[in-house]
């Protein structure tokens, strides 16, 4: 019953045009998958009503399922702990479940500046760790990740153009009109050539790095549903059962 859902679109809260889609840039692959925040519910999931990391996408539809939810596209939404515990700030209805890091340390998520993906009131942000704290913002929801990718319309300091470092990226922007961008790689890329299509090609002045190793993407558009690796937080795009 509930891929004949999916499939026959019996959902609300993404509205038409917004769907995952294959793009190509660069001659490199990418999927796609655009949503307007104001016009569909956009959530980041971590943990079950008994407090389990939900750790992959069929548990946390097998979860909105019995709250009448359907899960339109997901993707892995931030770094964690072996526990599946996130690694920076985490915020769930409003309440912080995990404090914001600024230490330093190794890995990518410490390879300043990093920065946070929040959603509020149909409005959906990514801002640099620094300013996020300097600002006071109390938002539904937020994942920390890291590095950020582009800042203020900048790259990446760190990143270069040349670098030999070729992996699967997945991350998520914001463009002038707040329409919220999930992209992930289907070839390695470099970080410079990732941030510069979120600039360049999705026009987001702010975008942030979610992961590599595990980057992961539901979409029920194009009946995607990856599982290979376990996943901490989960930014997911949601609909309701009529």
């Amino acid at each position: 019953m509930l891929s004949l859902l999916l499939s026959s679109g019996l959902t609300r809260g993404a509205t038409a045009g917004e769907t995952c889609e294959a793009k190509v840039e660069g001659g490199l692959r990418y999927t796609l998958c655009s949503f307007d925040p104001a016009e569909s519910v956009i959530r980041i999931y971590h943990r079950n009503p008994a407090g389990q990391p939900f750790g992959s996408f069929d548990s946390l539809i097998r979860q909105l399922w019995n709250e009448r939810h359907t899960l339109i596209a997901a993707m892995n939404g931030g770094m964690y702990h072996a526990d599946l515990s996130a690694v920076g700030l985490f915020i769930e209805h409003g309440i912080e479940r995990q404090a914001i890091s600024t230490k330093g340390g190794w890995g990518n998520f410490h390879l300043l500046p990093n920065g946070v993906f929040w959603l509020e009131d149909g409005k959906a942000g990514v801002t640099e760790t620094s300013r996020f704290t300097d600002r006071g913002l109390k938002p539904d929801y937020a994942t920390q990740s890291g590095p950020m990718l582009v800042i203020d319309g900048e790259i990446h300091p760190r990143f270069l153009a040349d670098s030999d470092s070729l992996k699967i990226r997945n991350g998520i922007g914001v463009d002038e009109k707040g329409r919220v961008h999930m992209l992930i790689s289907e070839v390695p890329v470099r970080f410079y050539d990732f941030a510069l299509l979120f600039r360049d090609g999705l026009g987001c002045r702010n975008a942030l790095y979610l992961d590599g190793t595990i980057s992961s993407l539901y979409a029920a558009s194009t009946g995607r549903r990856d599982h290979l690796f376990p996943l901490g937080p989960i930014i997911a795009v949601i609909g309701t059962l009529p």
